[in-house]
Parts: C-alpha cells; structure tokens; sequence
C-alpha cells in the first residue's frame, strides 16, 4: 500500500465521519427536539424507556449522544437513576441500526436487484436529490433537513466504499495480516477496539471501521470478534467525560453505561470462549468476516446483554450507587427548574431551544403572577403578599441571568432558521419579562407608602383605578398567552391595547390634576398616584415591546419603532377596529362629581 492508497484511506474515513455526522444532526433538526422531549417524559415504565432508548439512537445514529443527553437529564433532575437505566439499555441496541445500513457495502451478485441495493448504485441518487433539496429549499427548513440527510448518507456511503477499496491492498500485506492476528488474542483486540471507539468518541463509527477493514478478507472473525467487545466498552468514554463536573447521580448514571457494557462484555466472551474451547473451536472462527457478520455479532450481543441485564436493572442502579456513595457530610440537593438549562443539551441545539422556551414562559408567568398580585395588594395591603411579590421578582431576575447566558451560548450553535428566530425573540422578549416583575416591585412599593402613611384614593381615583387595573391585568395576560403559544394573530392585539392603556393614562391625569385644583387630593396623594400611573403605562410599552417583537421577527425585521411608525402611518382598517372595541370595553366612570 503506497502513499497514495494511504491518502485515499484518510480521504475515505474523513468521508465516513463527515456523512455520519451530518445525516446524525439532519435527523437531529428534522426531529425538532420531539424525540428529546418524548424521551424526558415516557419513561416511568422500564420496558418503555428501552424502546425509546432504542427508538432514539437509532434515528441520532450515537448511543454516546444518547447516553449524554440521559446524563444531561438526570443532572438536572429531569430523570431519575431508576429510569434512565431503560433508555441506557434501549441505546446500546439502537446503535446496531448503523451497522446494518453499512452492511449494505459487501452486498455481493450480479442480478439487477443485487446491483440495485448496493451503495455504489443508489448513493449517487441520493446525493443528487439531496442537493436539490437543499440548494432549493429557501424557507423550508423540512426540505432542508431532508436534503442533508440523504446527502450525509450518501457521503457517508461514499467514504465507505472509497475505505474499503483503499484498504484492498492490505490483504496481501504480510506486516497488516500479522498485526491482525496478534488482534485475535481476546485481552488484546478488546483493549484495541476501545482505544479506537474511545478516540473518535463513537462506536457506531468504528464499527464502521471495522467492516471497511473486512473487505481485505484479512480479518477473520477470531480477530474481529474481540474488536467490537471492546468498541462496546469504549462508547462509555464520552459518557463518563460528559459527567464531570456533573452531580453524583448523573456520575451514577454514566456509570451504568459503563456497567452495563462491561457486564455484558465478561459474560459474552466468558460463554462464548468457554464454548469454543469446549466445542474444540468453532468454525467458522477462522473465516474471514463480512460487513453483515460483523452487524451479526453487534446485533447479537447488544440484544443478548439486554436480555439477560434487564431484569437487573435496578441492582445496576445499586452498584452505581455503591461505587459513587452519598458522602457524610453532603446532602443531595433536589435540582431547581434553572438546572435544565444544561451545557450538555447544547449537543442537541433543537432540544435546547425548546428548554429555552419553556424557561422563557415560566419567566414569563412568574413576571405576570407578579403583577397580578401587586394589582391585588393596591386593593387590599398585605405583608405577606409584599414578600411573595420580592421573591417572585428575584426569580425573574435569575431566570433572565440564567437563560441570558445559555442563549448566547446557544446562539453559537448550528440552528435552524426557525430555532434562530426562537432564540432571537427569547433575547429580545426576556428583558421585557423581567422590567414588568421591576414594575411590579414599583406597584408595591407605592401600595406600602400609602399603608405606611394611611393615604387613601377617593371614591372617584378607585374607581377610576378599577378600570385601569382590569384594561392593565387584561394585556398582561394576552401578551404572555400570545407569546406562549407563539400566536401572531393574538400578538397584533396588543398594539391597539396599548394606544387605550396610553388613553386611559393621560386622561387619569388630567382628571387627577382637577381633583387637585378642587382640592379633593393632595399633593403627597397625587405623587404616588402619578407613580402607579406612569409604571401601568410602562408596563403596557414592555407588552407592545415584546408583541410587536415576535411579529418583526417572524417577518424577518427588527426594527420595532419603524413597524410603529408603519401601523401609526396607515392607520389600518383592523388597527382602528380592535383601538375603537377596546376603547369601549375599558372606559373610565363618568366624570360628573369628581
């Protein structure tokens, strides 16, 4: 083998890697983070979470990324240990799918269908309609995806076939064929199949590896045999690196991974040389092994492992525990919501977003409860309720740090175009969150002076508040509904809202400052009063602020005050309408005796 077929070899596993990797985070992408979030949930039951486990790594393509997501979910309390030994299991065989579609490469005849079913034959289509899709698929982010997963698979197909032919020569090579007999020695080709499975941190791929090297005919399966027992030990090294730094119980559940793996691996190699010997050698040992052998012997011994550990699964559990002990004097703290929010997640951007999002409505609803109870203690003081509003507002705040930080970090990784707009509204929309809990504060603080001061609003400035309180509880609660439910339609409401909000406010003024020249308010009275006042409106622009955000955005714009300016300028048919309903829904009292 000269330079040039070693060249052709590096060019071809580079291929294989690559297409791996791309069809791995195109069926990332298509999946929108659906199966992440079906695998936090449908877990109760053990057989359940296996065939999730399953169902998962055999659509990502990695048990490895499997596996680190459990950890993630088990480190911010999402998973418990007893559940996630299902889905470690159900991963290990879902990776065995990899290996199947890359036996595909030593299928061998020469009927049509034979030729038909080999890579050589079907990548190249593939590949062609994969760049069309992606080249024309514009806003379509679903074609897209698509597109890169048959591209990726075809690469990937392609990097096989060009390792495979590169790696021919081998066979007649007397130093290869020799170093893959000292490979049969059991200790040996184990340790070399985990040292190679530990680097490219998949075992999927160097399985892969494998088979490409099975097309020299050099490698029997006494050699190959050993090789993928200690692949499957080494997946367990991107686990156990994704757990440092983690907590105890997402250690444990890295740890049985590893159990599991290295379990199964004794008792398979264990029986099978047992038997061997015992048989006098089986045959077929010293045959040379095929891609489809080698997905034989995966197959067989991930299914196998799972069968005999599964009823077991809670004294792995056990010996995780036993092996990362509770120490004296640490108590295992219970995660908070924020611990969701792992870097770990980052790995799966789509599943990520959609922690991001559901942390960004929790904000938000802490944000409005705030308000809400503020507008309550205006009407009725309360200590209690003071303290809540504090603590509800130093939540807010931590939830803006928090999510701040990740979705930038977020924001460094390959998104799709929906995703991307998510993120941008989530960084734009979390500040607003967190100055209506400020505002809230504000409401109280007024409420507390006129406890402190026993100030009362006449009967006239309380009824006039009433209204005021209702038009300002009503836009809160339809602006995080619309955001919630990512609703448009419902978001366009808000901006005619705040025009009323805007109205009612400067006509309280003014009907303030005739109370004062009657004499029927004091001036004391009249400073908290232009207080609450000018923190209602505020709160309202805050709600314009994130409405007229989501829409920009999704319109590809940023510049709110231009789409303002738009609004204002046309004075739509639809504008004016829902201005003239609210107008009339949220009227202040008559002005006679004020």
């Amino acid at each position: 083998m000269d330079i040039f077929g070693i060249l052709t070899m590096i060019g071809g596993l580079a291929m294989f890697l690559y297409g791996m990797n791309a069809m791995g985070d195109g069926l990332a992408k298509l999946s929108g983070g659906k199966l992440e979030q079906i695998l936090e949930k449908l877990t109760s039951k053990r057989i359940m979470a296996v065939l999730l486990g399953v169902a998962v790594t055999a659509v990502i393509q990695s048990s490895s990324a499997t596996t680190v997501m459990v950890v993630g979910f088990v480190n911010s309390g999402i998973m418990k240990l007893s559940q996630a030994v299902g889905i470690i299991m159900g991963a290990n065989v879902g990776t065995t799918v990899t290996s199947w579609l890359l036996s595909l490469t030593g299928i061998e005849g020469s009927s049509l269908w034979v030729q038909l079913l080999k890579p050589s034959s079907f990548a190249p289509v593939l590949a062609a309609i994969g760049i069309i899709m992606t080249m024309s698929a514009k806003d379509n982010n679903k074609k897209k995806d698509i597109g890169n997963i048959l591209v990726g698979f075809a690469i990937l197909m392609f990097g096989m076939e060009t390792m495979s032919t590169a790696v021919e020569p081998l066979a007649e090579n007397e130093s290869f064929t020799g170093l893959l007999t000292m490979f049969s020695n059991p200790i040996l080709g184990m340790i070399a199949g985990l040292i190679l499975t530990a680097v490219i941190q998949s075992s999927s791929a160097s399985v892969g590896i494998l088979q490409a090297l099975c097309a020299t005919g050099a490698v029997g399966y006494r050699t190959a045999i050993p090789i993928i027992m200690g692949q499957n030990i080494g997946t367990c090294v991107t686990a156990l690196i994704s757990s440092v730094g983690a907590n105890r119980n997402a250690k444990r559940a890295s740890m049985i991974h590893l159990y599991f793996n290295l379990i199964g691996t004794i008792i398979f190699m264990v029986a099978f040389y047992a038997l061997d010997a015992f048989a006098g050698g089986f045959a077929f040992m010293n045959n040379a092994a095929n891609p489809a052998g080698i997905a034989v012997i995966h197959s067989l011994f991930n299914i196998g492992a799972l069968l005999i550990l599964y009823p077991f699964g809670n004294k792995l559990v056990k010996l995780a525990e036993l092996t990362i002990p509770e120490r004296a004097d640490e108590k295992m703290q219970e995660p908070d919501e924020f611990a969701r929010l792992d870097e770990r997640f980052l790995e799966k951007p789509a599943f990520a977003m959609e922690l991001c999002r559901n942390a960004a409505a929790k904000m938000a609803e802490e944000a409005r409860d705030s308000l809400y109870l503020a507008l309550e203690n205006l009407k009725s003081y309360s200590e209690s309720n003071v303290a809540q509003i504090v603590t509800m507002e130093e939540n807010v705040d931590h939830y803006e740090d928090m999510l701040g930080t990740y979705l930038v970090k977020l924001n460094n990784c390959d998104l799709s175009q929906n995703d991307s707009r998510t993120l941008s509204i989530l960084l734009h929309c979390i500040g607003n969150f967190e100055r209506i809990s400020d505002h809230a504060v504000n409401i109280t603080e007024s409420a507390r002076q006129m406890q402190e001061k026993k100030m009362e609003f006449s009967r006239k400035a309380i009824e006039e508040m009433t209204v005021f309180s209702g038009a300002l509880h009503d836009i809160v609660g339809e602006t995080i509904a619309a955001f919630e439910k990512g609703n448009l339609d419902e978001a366009r409401r808000i901006e005619p809202f705040e025009q009323v909000i805007d109205r009612i406010s400067i006509e309280m003024k003014q009907r303030h400052i005739k109370r004062l020249r009657k004499g029927k308010c004091t001036i004391e009275l009249g400073l908290v009063l232009e207080d609450i006042i000018t923190n209602f409106e505020r709160i309202s622009d805050h709600c314009s602020n994130i409405a007229v955000c989501m829409i920009r955005v999704n319109e590809d714009g940023f510049d709110t005050h231009e789409y303002l300016d738009i609004i204002k300028e046309e004075k739509a048919p639809w504008f004016e309408e829902e201005y003239y309903t609210l107008s009339n829904r949220y009227v202040l009292p008559s002005k006679k005796k004020n």
